[in-house]
């Protein structure tokens, strides 16, 4: 595939025993789809067969049609033409999400599937082959599907995740396929953590000490204590009592 328009094909050959215009042989397509026509040409003089059209292994892969030779004088003979097609790497990898789980719980288990993926090289062979990595630090891996391959990976929660130390994660899937050089496709993924009631709320100071004068109002305030929670939204809310 991808041959330059007008590159030589084949040539064909046919010999006629007689004479002068009976023995002179010019070359024609038989009965061939309009589809032929358009990819291919042949010479009439040469028998030389040329592309006329781009040429896609992944649209089709081979050709078979006939060839007729006729001579000055009307009489024919016929052949038959297997084209086949061989594949070149001219298809990036393709990738799909399927479906993502996010937000993710904060304490969800390691093994959770977190996104299922698709992976697609229209290309053959080896060139069709793909594998994929994930770039960008996060607690998250790629895993290849029943047999080892790579075209219904998962994403799957490596390590624990902590909203606290990171709120989300960015990460880019690269499938990359066999081909040399190989081509390569990309996507971006982005995993929220949802926050998991995990900390507890923590005072300040571990200890408060207040002198406090006998005759103090009532209502009088004598010390403002505080404490935080890691946590966020309600988690996050610390009472007193």
């Amino acid at each position: 595939e991808n041959l330059p328009v007008e590159s030589v094909v084949l040539r064909v050959r046919a010999t006629d025993a007689d004479t002068g215009s009976n023995g002179r042989v010019s070359y024609t397509f038989g009965s061939v789809p309009e589809a032929v026509r358009a990819l291919f040409t042949i010479d009439s003089k040469s028998g030389e067969l040329r592309t006329a059209g781009p040429l896609d292994f992944e649209e089709k892969s081979k050709y078979i049609f006939g060839l007729e030779a006729r001579d000055g004088g009307g009489l024919t003979d016929h052949c038959e033409v297997q084209i086949e097609i061989t594949d070149e790497n001219d298809n990036a990898p393709e990738i799909t999400i399927l479906s993502l789980s996010s937000p993710v719980p904060e304490d969800a288990p390691v093994g959770t599937v977190v996104a299922l993926l698709k992976v697609r090289d229209r290309d053959s062979g080896e060139n069709g082959q793909v594998s994929c990595e994930l770039s960008g630090e996060a607690p998250l891996s790629i895993v290849a599907s029943s047999g080892g391959s790579y075209k219904r990976p998962e994403l799957v929660l490596a390590k624990a995740l902590d909203r606290e130390e990171a709120a989300f994660h960015e990460l880019v899937l690269r499938a990359s396929d066999g081909g040399d050089p190989a081509r390569t496709g990309t996507a971006r993924i982005r995993v929220t953590v949802l926050d998991a009631n995990d900390n507890a709320p923590v005072f300040s100071q571990a200890e408060y000490t207040v002198r406090v004068p006998e005759d103090v109002p009532v209502g009088f305030t004598l010390v403002t204590v505080t404490a935080t929670d890691a946590d966020e939204g309600l988690n996050g809310n610390v009472k007193y009592s």
